[in-house]
């Protein structure tokens, strides 16, 4: 890419959008391109079709999606496919109509199986059986690497594909029920210290309510008291995590060195042709929590509920591939984890504002917006698209 070349990033406010977006300003790209949710909605084929036809970018990077934990994952079953469904079809399809130079899809390690050998190779997609909790997420993530090489085959695109272990950073959603496992641990340890050391004003202004009683009557209901925090399962489950920042370096590194032809094989199969980022070391949730703690000075009990699901057992990548062409990861768990707390600390206003909404461009909340907006889904993406051959995909 060049320094002016125009490049759209889609889901530019979330937690790896923002990364990238920072990235690419500090690096000295000047044409970006994002636009809020608001501005332009990537599930609305119509929408996604005119804003391509209009703006004309170069190169695109798709990180919009919608994503959370195993509370969120296992509730919101449908939405989490329908949406990123929705969104991978109308801009990778729309990337592939109006000729961009490349386009890269970030998906999920969701997509291995829940007893995939370790450490986990691209190959190992589609091998067995997905873990239960995220299943129509992870379906969608593999639609998404399959679109990108599926295109890359039949259309000569240069549409690369990465799948990121469990990510973190600046910019994180924090929200005690639908955050992933290391923000919402970090927050629950910061809640629980401001307990335990009486500083009820600075607990207030970060739960946003009006009474001590009625903070300490909402953080039960998630296991948090002066002395105890609870996470969820055993700890025993194994994880990587991968700073939202180094991810960003790999995605930049990625554009600018790698294409789909280093990346397919001579065999008469081509498949598995994503790529694995992360930094090829795991911890147990137990031990995460444990650091946490330390990090963020909470002197109370961890408290493992076990009658909370634990989700895929082990979790451990194979990023060789990445290796070898040339990109490490540089940021540490301990320091990330120093980094992230600090920029909590520092943004509670503007974070706990926005810790239900959803990472594909704007700080909208999930439930207003499907109930609000459900008869326009169906008139934009079936009735104004019924007769057309550019149609990709149907509600």
């Amino acid at each position: 890419m060049q320094k002016d070349s125009k490049i759209y990033i889609a889901g530019h406010s979330g937690l790896v959008g923002s990364a990238i977006l920072n990235e690419l300003k500090q690096q000295g790209y000047k044409n970006l391109v994002f636009k809020t949710h608001f501005e332009l909605d990537l599930t609305n084929q119509k929408a996604v079709a005119d804003f391509f036809e209009r703006e004309k970018p170069e190169y695109v990077i798709l990180a919009a999606a919608k994503a959370g934990g195993i509370l969120a994952n296992n509730t919101y079953r449908a939405d989490f496919i329908y949406q990123n469904l929705m969104i991978e079809c109308n801009v990778i399809h729309n990337a592939y109509l109006h000729k961009v130079k490349k386009l890269l899809f970030i998906a999920s390690t969701t997509v291995y199986p829940k007893n995939a050998t370790l450490p986990t190779s691209e190959e190992q997609m589609l091998s067995g059986d997905l873990e239960y909790t995220n299943k129509p997420y992870a379906i969608a993530k593999i639609s998404g690497l399959m679109l990108c090489e599926s295109y890359n085959l039949q259309y000569n695109t240069n549409f690369i594909a990465i799948t990121p272990t469990n990510l973190y950073g600046n910019n994180d959603k924090f929200d005690l029920e639908k955050s992933h496992v290391l923000p919402g641990i970090l927050r629950k340890m910061h809640l629980a210290k401001l307990l335990n050391e009486k500083r009820y004003e600075d607990l207030l202004n970060d739960l946003k309510f009006d009474s001590i009683e009625e903070a300490k009557n909402y953080l039960k209901k998630f296991g948090v008291d002066k002395d105890n925090v609870e996470i969820w399962g055993s700890g025993k489950p194994t994880r990587e995590f991968l700073h939202s920042q180094d991810l960003a370096n790999a995605c930049l590194f990625i554009m600018n060195n790698i294409d789909f032809k280093d990346l397919k094989s001579d065999n008469t199969e081509i498949i598995n042709t994503h790529l694995n980022i992360g930094p090829h070391k795991n911890i147990t949730i137990k031990e995460l929590a444990e650091l946490i703690k330390n990090i963020v000075g909470f002197k109370g009990n961890l408290v493992f509920n076990l009658n909370r699901p634990d989700g895929a057992m082990q979790k451990f990548t194979d990023c060789s591939k990445i290796h070898s062409l040339g990109w490490k990861h540089k940021i540490d768990l301990e320091k990330g984890i120093q980094m992230m707390y600090e920029w909590y600390k520092n943004n509670q206003e503007t974070q706990n504002n926005n810790n239900s909404s959803i990472r594909w461009g704007g700080g909208l909340n999930f439930e207003y917006f499907i109930f609000s907006n459900i008869q326009s889904f169906y008139t934009n993406n079936i009735y104004d698209f019924a007769n057309s051959t550019k149609r990709v995909c149907n509600a």
